[in-house]
């Protein structure tokens, strides 16, 4: 068992930056794949960013690329979303989700995620 629990969300202007943390515990932190995803209102919740569990392997929604970097702290057992630029349309619940995959790949789909966490709220004002 994996407990993911984020923190970060906040309300910030356009233009503005926030920095979101995912803490895990449980499993051994190198033992699993991570990503980022997002669900606004009456939308699908959507790939956002991905790191494999050596780190080596990250991978981006083109949305976000360039303006988003994910990272993972192996000493504090925390990955990381530092988002800058920021645009409405990143206003969205933000869920960090983690998958014990075999290979060292940074994955793009939910459904290969076995554990999340509750979710944190960027709303980006216009």
């Amino acid at each position: 068992q994996v407990q993911l629990v984020e923190s970060g969300g906040g309300l910030v202007q356009a233009g503005g930056s926030l920095r979101l943390s995912c803490a895990a515990s449980g499993r051994p932190f190198s033992s699993y794949s991570m990503g980022w995803f997002r669900q606004a209102p009456g939308k699908e919740r959507e790939f956002v960013a991905a790191i494999s569990w050596s780190g080596s392997n990250i991978y981006y929604a083109e949305s976000v690329k360039g303006r988003f970097t994910i990272s993972r702290d192996y000493a504090k057992n925390t990955m990381y979303l530092k988002m800058n630029s920021l645009k409405p349309e990143d206003t969205a619940v933000y869920y960090c989700a983690a998958g014990g995959l075999v290979d060292d790949v940074a994955a793009i789909v939910a459904a290969l995620y076995d554990y999340w966490g509750q979710g944190t709220q960027v709303t980006v004002s216009s």
